[in-house]
């Protein structure tokens, strides 16, 4: 049987390239996501003000949520996630920046977790 019929999780790998306009006003959104968030203990609350006033990468990882992006799809639940973010030199126009290319015989609709 193939991982299609045998597993229901689903891996969905998605990448994004975001262009920053305006340092400032990323990292003001993420201090009032922080200050907003009230499960969130004071020491990591302190830690996580001073990451995102330092690094916009930072800021962007705070704001950025995979829950957010399925929590309302119907039929489904997220069991785990993970994202980082980071500072890149970005060219469009070079060939290693092609979304649409495959990135291995692995890279697969169908690839599943589990």
């Amino acid at each position: 049987m193939s991982t299609e019929e045998t597993s229901r999780f689903v891996r969905l790998r998605v990448e994004l390239v975001l262009e920053v306009h305006d340092d400032d006003a990323v990292a003001k959104a993420a201090l009032r996501r922080i200050a907003e968030d009230q499960e969130l203990p004071e020491g990591e609350r302190a830690h996580a003000e001073g990451a995102v006033t330092e690094d916009t990468a930072e800021a962007l990882a705070y704001l950025v949520d995979p829950f957010d992006l399925v929590g309302k799809v119907p039929g489904v639940e997220l069991q785990q996630a993970s994202w980082s973010s980071e500072r890149i030199d970005y060219d469009p126009d070079s060939p290693d920046w092609d979304l649409d290319e495959d990135d291995g015989p692995d890279d697969e609709e169908e690839d599943g977790i589990g």
